[in-house]
């Protein structure tokens, strides 16, 4: 079982779409695959085709100790694809979990038995570095970072370097980064491949081979809650995030030789 937080805290950068059509793709490939919104927005789940606004129970509910994991987990339309749905009301999660004793484990603590179950468990954080991130840093055992290709793709990314270390050293010292996912590639750009280069100077290895292009299907499917591969199979997002799960699947061998 992998567990992996996707986490940038500079918004906009392909965070929650990878995070749906990643775990979408590995599904297709047959892995049992969890994804997790801990996002206050709940882009996760409305790409994903939860209707928000009628779920009885969300993530903030497991958080309180107002439901189990198990009242909260609903399968996707993607065959072995589950999502533990987010909605506005996590927004009050992190005022309301200042009191609790060992509030960075909260989360650790109702659904660590559950990610056992899966293959992969992905959990698409918000794009801060708060409470509720740091619950997701002591349940997984590793970090994606996706990044965008533009000039400001590094900034930022310093302060997170900061808070994993800390977090690794104090809380989790299972974590480990061990992927840099590069997002809204152009290749018509100079620019786009300098910063690029730059990306790979800074980060080596641990830099994905699959480079996620710019494209209009990877923007569309949200609005019909579905992720690329089903909206636009035929698309350079499908094609993309397929050769991205397979990447990431071939990583397992790696680790294990």
């Amino acid at each position: 079982m992998r567990s992996i937080a996707l986490l940038n805290q500079k918004g906009g950068v392909g965070k929650t779409t990878t995070t749906a059509n990643l775990g979408a793709s590995l599904a297709l490939l047959g892995k049992k695959v969890l994804v997790i919104d801990m996002d206050p927005q709940a882009n996760l789940s409305v790409h994903l085709g939860v209707d928000i606004h009628t779920i009885k129970y969300s993530v903030y509910n497991i958080l309180m100790n107002t439901a189990t994991t198990s009242d909260v987990l609903m399968p996707t339309k993607i065959p072995g694809l589950d999502i533990i749905p987010a909605n506005i009301d996590l927004s009050g999660a992190e005022i309301e979990l200042v009191g609790v004793v060992g509030r960075e484990t909260v989360l650790k603590e109702y659904v660590g038995d559950i990610v056992k179950q899966y293959d992969y468990v992905l959990v698409d954080c918000p794009p801060s570095l708060g409470l509720l991130t740091l619950n997701v840093l002591t349940l997984v055992d590793e970090l994606f970072i996706p990044v965008q290709t533009e000039f400001f793709a590094l900034q930022g990314v310093s302060k997170l370097l900061d808070t994993f270390e800390v977090v690794k050293k104090r809380l989790n010292n299972r974590l480990e980064i061990t992927g840099i996912v590069l997002c809204m590639y152009t290749s018509r750009t100079r620019l786009c491949q300098e910063v690029v280069d730059k990306i790979k100077e800074h980060f080596g290895n641990k830099v994905f081979n699959t480079m996620v292009r710019k494209n209009v299907k990877l923007s569309e499917s949200p609005s019909h809650g579905k992720p690329v591969i089903t909206y636009a199979p035929d698309s350079h997002g499908a094609e993309d995030y397929m050769l991205l799960a397979k990447e990431v699947v071939a990583q397992v061998i790696e680790n294990k030789k």
